[in-house]
């Protein structure tokens, strides 16, 4: 027999009874029932209930295994008596009575359960990560990681992608965020950098000419972490394709997308390829983001012109000045209590603006602040215009197109939330186009980005020759799945020429942009075909499938929101020493002097 098994402890089956079998696991709980010690006995793959008679002589023994403890256990498998079957295990039809056991390893007193309910801190959980991760549902959560990995790469593999992997000490580049930096010891004064993503480094690829590349990506960013973005390191199937045009960028990961949620998604609908596109500036009017949740029906409404020259003085004036309206529907709010509409307009004071207006539209006619002051034909207007019945209420957003815009969309969000209106066990893709190539910039007044710089203008050189540069958009899309966006991509531009043009537009010379991205001009200038790509986040999609609200519930050592590591230990200082190899000298912000 096995020193430690024969079985694991989610293997046993009834079909087993009579067997002698060994087991080795943690003890997950103990349960003392007078003449009878139960123990619950698990390990990877699952659960068994082990259990020894207080006479027994290994009885001494297993009582004093303190939950956690390592122990294997021998005896025999027998069938449960009906009244005892554990339906809920897939051992739970058998037991096994100890004959032998042995402690492996003595645990000590717990920092943190890991059967039951774990309520402790988020800090406490990273710091004991590895209890944390033997509880079922993280166990559960990285298991369901490794599948969706696995399901990933044979999907890109099976379309004719071939797997590479790019340089992890890479050079600095300007891509939005701040790299994390390594000190070059052979090169005093110098420095790699992490890479953010490997954009450049496939981009080269496609001018290498392997036609199809994928690979699930380390990318590290040094910025902050919340909800769904964790600091420090994450993950992205990272794709990039050549001789296409953006429908064939959509039509090759669309399948991918919805086969890994249609296979993890434990029955829940989802939205089938091709999914929909909803253009930028339609994303912003409608839903008041360009990443919409299409789980939630409500559609926000351009109402500028009811409020243009209005008895409602407030609208009337800053619309004069350029602001806009953005109607926010309530279906079937109209006879909520006055308390709903105040703790509504408490909020919006409490995320920066005035407060809420709104119309009730009751069965005997408009009612609310706003309507007392407004024509009755302009309220019509806007119920017509926000395709509003009696019995809905409305919402309104004024300003500047796009702070009314985000409010407008933060609004529909929590009207969403509060009224329960959103689809439930779906998920819901859309892809947002026609991102615009630029924006002003209304801090200087000049024109800059508004997205990625490396992306095809639409209309190539013609367009950023004859057009204004605020009417141009890219071939630039974001993959949304439940107002999650999962990544941006682009058709990118291949030519040296058309590059120079677009930075120049943006106020950056052709020295500059031959500085800062030499390598990636040069191969362009030998033959660079048309190409693009994506790169959906393997932590999002995995934290989707999982229903967690937080995604470093998916990640198996993660760091909390300062970027640290508390199970390791990281960052830590390094010995002067090593400063001096490196060639460096830490300049430590000055202590903070009290009062």
């Amino acid at each position: 027999m096995h020193a430690y098994r024969t079985h694991t402890c989610g293997q046993l089956r009834k079909d087993d009874a009579g067997k002698i079998a060994r087991l080795s696991g943690w003890v997950h709980r103990k349960r003392d029932h007078g003449n009878l010690l139960f123990i619950d006995l698990r390990d990877h793959y699952g659960l068994t209930q082990c259990v020894v008679d207080t006479s027994s002589p290994i009885f001494p023994i297993l009582e004093k295994a303190r939950p956690e403890s390592v122990i294997t256990v021998t005896g025999k498998v027998v069938t449960r008596s009906a009244e005892t079957v554990n339906a809920k295990l897939a051992t739970g039809e058998i037991e096994m009575q100890v004959a032998e056991a042995e402690i492996q390893s003595m645990a000590d007193i717990l920092p943190i359960p890991v059967a039951g309910e774990c309520d402790y801190p988020e800090d406490m959980r990273l710091k004991y990560r590895f209890l944390d991760l033997r509880r079922e549902e993280v166990h559960a959560n990285m298991m369901l990681r490794s599948q969706v990995i696995a399901y990933l790469r044979q999907a890109m593999i099976a379309q004719g992608f071939t797997e590479f992997q790019t340089p992890i000490l890479t050079a600095s580049s300007p891509e939005g965020a701040r790299d994390y930096l390594v000190p070059a010891r052979l090169h005093p004064g110098k420095f790699y950098a992490l890479p953010q993503a490997p954009q450049q480094f496939k981009q080269l690829l496609m001018v290498a000419g392997f036609d199809k590349y994928f690979q699930i990506a380390p990318c590290f960013r040094d910025e902050a972490g919340r909800a769904d973005r964790s600091p420090g390191e994450f993950y992205q199937l990272d794709f990039e394709m050549s001789y296409v045009t953006q429908d064939d960028v959509f039509a090759a990961i669309e399948p991918v997308l919805e086969g890994v949620f249609k296979e993890f998604g434990k029955g829940r609908k989802v939205t089938p390829a091709p999914f929909p596109r909803i253009p930028y500036a339609e994303s912003m009017l409608k839903y008041g983001s360009d990443k919409p949740d299409l789980r939630n029906p409500i559609e926000i409404a351009d109402v500028t012109e009811p409020f243009r020259g209005s008895g409602f003085g407030l609208f009337a004036k800053l619309v004069d000045k350029g602001s806009v309206v953005r109607a926010i529907p309530a279906p079937g709010a109209a006879n909520q209590p006055r308390s709903w509409f105040d703790k509504l307009n408490e909020w919006a004071r409490e995320n920066g603006a005035g407060g809420l207006g709104y119309i009730q539209f009751a069965a005997d006619g408009p009612k609310g602040p706003i309507a007392k002051n407004l024509e009755p034909a302009r309220v019509e207007a806007i119920k017509q215009a926000a395709n509003l019945k009696d019995g809905d209420a409305v919402f309104f957003a004024c300003d500047k197109e796009l702070p009314a815009a985000k409010f407008a969309g933060l609004v529909r969000t929590k009207i969403g939330t509060e009224l329960d209106l959103l689809e439930k066990d779906v998920f819901k893709f859309c892809w947002t186009v026609d991102f615009p190539m630029y924006e002003l910039n209304e801090e200087t007044g000049l024109v800059d980005f508004s997205h990625n710089p490396f992306s095809m203008p639409q209309g190539g050189m013609e367009a950023l020759e004859t057009k204004d540069p605020l009417t141009i958009n890219a071939y630039q899309y974001d993959i949304v799945c439940n107002g999650v966006e999962l990544s941006s991509g682009a058709i990118r531009n291949h030519r040296a020429d058309i590059m120079i043009k677009a930075f120049g537009i943006a106020g950056y010379g052709p020295e500059v942009v031959e500085e800062k991205f030499g390598g990636m001009l040069n191969a362009f200038r030998y033959g660079a075909p048309p190409h693009g790509g994506s790169a959906p986040g393997v932590d999002r999609i995995v934290m989707l499938l999982a229903d967690q609200p937080n995604i470093r519930e998916v990640i198996l050592f993660p760091m909390n929101q300062q970027a640290q590591d508390l199970l390791m230990g990281a960052p830590a200082e390094v010995e002067p020493l090593r400063w001096k190899e490196l060639h460096i000298k830490p300049d430590l912000p000055k202590p903070k002097k009290e009062g």
